[in-house]
């Protein structure tokens, strides 16, 4: 099986991946390891890079993982086809996939399998791509030899901390881009001072393994789809002139145009009033 996944993951040009008992795992939710029908078995934990060129882009108001089309579709893709690929070259094993809503704590069992080390930031860095990848997991009930890994942290340099602006905004920006109605003034003035209309990259930005990884140039990730019709500056004309069916294709449309919206109007007020060209 383990020469399988390698065929396939380096067709799908995937090379940040590895198997970990599920045994060592952390179970999150139990539930869906009940649902799937899997006690016991090896975990297949996957890292997809995202950063492309326009993530660089010095223009970029929106989170690096935004920029591209909803990533959820392209896990759904791809585990749409190898779980038939799996069932069918191996009938008699049982497997379930997932990303985001996953039964394990994913950034522990990456790192158990030795994808890299934790961040200060609670983030995955891998030696590639630094913490500019999307984590899913294939979970079968085959049990996979494998290596765990003890889990590291990284250097702890303090970087990600000291830049947070956690402190200033009173709670985390990316957070508080995805609040839904009315802003109170400081929340308003926060995300004008940090131009943010949807997310927050600021920690992975200062993270010296991000700086490491850009200037080597292996951050930018080879996975066609993340190229595909890239946004890096959204404006307000652009996103009202974006169809129902596009819109919902994009990770900022899970809380509504008006959310985005308003970010966007608060960011366009200001640089109107200062007399500067925005969009």
């Amino acid at each position: 099986m383990f020469a399988f996944l390698s065929d396939f993951f380096e067709k799908k040009l995937i090379d940040c991946w590895a198997p970990v008992p599920l045994s060592a795992c952390r179970v999150t939710k139990p539930y869906l390891l009940e649902r799937a029908n899997i006690s016991d078995g090896t975990v297949i934990i996957i890292a997809v890079p995202y950063f492309t060129k326009a993530c660089a882009d010095k223009q970029r108001n929106i989170s690096a993982y935004a920029v591209s089309k909803n990533y959820h579709d392209f896990f759904i893709n791809l585990f749409d086809e190898l779980i038939l690929l799996l069932q069918a070259n191996f009938p008699n094993q049982t497997f379930a996939s997932f990303a985001d809503h996953s039964p394990i704590a994913e950034i522990e069992a990456a790192a158990l399998a030795g994808l890299g080390v934790i961040g200060q930031n609670h983030l995955l860095l891998t030696p590639k791509y630094s913490s500019y990848i999307f984590l899913g997991e294939i979970i079968t009930d085959a049990i996979l030899p494998c290596d765990t890994q003890k889990i590291q942290g990284c250097e702890n340099c303090g970087a990600c901390q000291k830049s947070c602006p956690m402190e200033d905004c009173g709670t985390c920006l990316s957070a508080l881009t995805q609040k839904k109605g009315e802003l109170s003034e400081r929340e308003a003035a926060c995300i004008v001072k940090y131009g943010s209309a949807w997310g927050c990259d600021i920690c992975q930005e200062v993270c010296p393994h991000t700086k490491r990884a850009l200037k080597s140039g292996s951050i930018f990730t080879p996975i066609p789809y993340f190229y595909e019709d890239n946004i890096s500056h959204l404006t307000t004309l652009a996103l009202d002139a974006m169809s129902d069916e596009a819109f919902v294709t994009r990770a900022f449309s899970w809380r509504g145009r008006n959310t985005v919206r308003r970010n966007l109007l608060l960011l366009e007020n200001h640089f109107k009033e200062k007399g500067d060209e925005w969009c």
